[in-house]
């Protein structure tokens, strides 16, 4: 059975249009964050590309205790609510805790759940009661088959509007690997899956108080899961890479968002014609 996840004004749903969800890693200022969002939304627009932006108002889970994490949820929350309005697109989110859960869904389309806590029940609960369309983040730890008791914690609230996303898998130390296989395991179940095509190339901890990464695959990896059957690609993007405030190491360059936006387009259409 397949399941129509509405988002905002856009449909996610398998066998449609590529959808893109995309945006930097956490919200750096309200004004960065509002650029970001006009920028991509225009060029999805321009495209005719589904599209979600996406920021964290709290990185909860950097390597290194003296990391930048964001904003907070009370002022995060603010700048998203802003950016929706102003640029008409959906946004998400991560939730960390069930606390934050509540006043997350009074402005987010989409909730996601962190990888590392794709297995807590509590939050993955009340995210589900929350009815707003939830994004599972598929943990380096887990296999793809084992997250369908993510989706079954989701399910049993009620709530239908679930996106899985493949991230990686641990491969050894300070390193990640995809397994396509997984995309078609997870698509099985009738939701959206999503291939995340940057924080799958990070060396987790490989530069001791920060990831490292291999951004240079980021279009090897995105191609590679548009013609295995992804639904959506999720990237994080940024204006200046270099200088961003987390995960600089595997953020595509804005520069680089337009024309890759193109080529996943066009892939996208063209997998879905042979099918």
């Amino acid at each position: 059975m397949k399941f129509q996840v509405r988002i905002g004004k856009i449909s996610l749903t398998q066998g449609r249009a590529l959808f893109l969800i995309a945006g930097p890693c956490v919200i750096e200022s309200e004004s960065h964050a509002l650029m970001m969002a006009q920028r991509l939304s225009a060029t999805a627009r321009r495209l005719s590309v589904p599209y979600v932006f996406k920021a964290s108002f709290d990185k909860a889970n950097r390597t290194s205790a003296s990391s930048y994490r964001g904003p907070g949820l009370e002022r995060g929350l603010q700048i998203l609510a802003r950016i929706r309005k102003e640029t008409g697109v959906p946004v998400l989110t991560d939730v960390h805790e069930v606390g934050q859960v509540a006043p997350a869904a009074e402005v987010c389309d989409v909730l996601q759940i962190p990888a590392f806590l794709c297995r807590q029940t509590d939050l993955l609960e009340a995210a589900g009661r929350s009815q707003v369309a939830i994004n599972i983040k598929k943990g380096q730890f887990v296999s793809p088959w084992d997250m369908r008791n993510a989706v079954e914690k989701i399910e049993q609230t009620g709530n239908h509007r679930i996106l899985i996303t493949e991230r990686g898998s641990t491969f050894g130390y300070n390193n990640l690997v995809v397994d396509m296989r997984g995309l078609a395991v997870m698509r099985a179940w009738g939701y959206p899956v999503v291939l995340d095509c940057t924080h799958a190339l990070q060396l987790p901890g490989g530069e001791g108080k920060r990831s490292g990464g291999q951004p240079q695959f980021i279009e090897t990896l995105a191609r590679a899961g548009v013609a295995a059957g992804a639904d959506g690609i999720f990237m994080e993007v940024h204006d200046n890479p270099d200088k961003a405030l987390s995960d600089a190491t595997t953020a595509l360059d804005l520069r680089n968002f337009a024309p890759l936006a193109r080529r996943l387009r066009d892939l996208g259409r063209f997998i879905r014609r042979m099918r």
